[in-house]
């Protein structure tokens, strides 16, 4: 991670200061059981200084292809491997400020298959009901934005739920 201020031209002419945070890109990982559970993971966020339930991600490493750190960050964070990983796309995480693209795969044919997880990450793993997860997005109960985009962009029209 890189943080600097750029001093930058606007279109009037003015000049203003930009922050920003140069990030790794990483990947979400959309992970649906066998009874259209969606897998997720609690955590605590210190900058929000509380929980969020989210989709299983982490940053791609360095000589790492988008689709391996796909399977490893499940494996680490849920436990499971994907006999099935889909690539569904990818968006900044927050352009604003930080330069982060985020690769989004769909996970299914979930198996049992854990890989020791990051000596910092404590994460307790959920399984919700695609339909709550969705009625718990439209209520606000998940606020974490790659979950809320995950799951819209996996249940798209080319997804079979659209």
């Amino acid at each position: 991670m890189a943080v600097r201020i750029d001093r930058v031209r606007l279109p009037n002419g003015a000049e203003a200061t930009r922050e920003v945070v140069g990030h790794v890109d990483a990947v979400t990982i959309v992970p649906i059981d066998e009874d259209g559970n969606v897998v997720l993971v609690r955590q605590y966020r210190h900058p929000l200084g509380m929980d969020l339930m989210e989709l299983p991600a982490g940053g791609i490493e360095d000589g790492e292809e988008p689709l391996e750190a796909a399977q490893r960050e499940l494996r680490e964070e849920t436990g499971m491997a994907a006999g099935k990983l889909v690539a569904l796309g990818g968006f900044y995480s927050a352009p604003g400020f930080l330069t982060e693209y985020l690769h989004l795969f769909l996970a299914t044919d979930l198996t049992e298959s854990p890989l020791a997880p990051d000596p910092d990450e404590f994460v307790e793993v959920v399984r919700i009901p695609l339909a709550e997860l969705q009625a718990m997005i439209g209520r606000g109960e998940v606020q974490d934005s790659k979950t809320i985009a995950g799951v819209a962009m996996a249940l798209g029209p080319e997804h079979g739920s659209g």
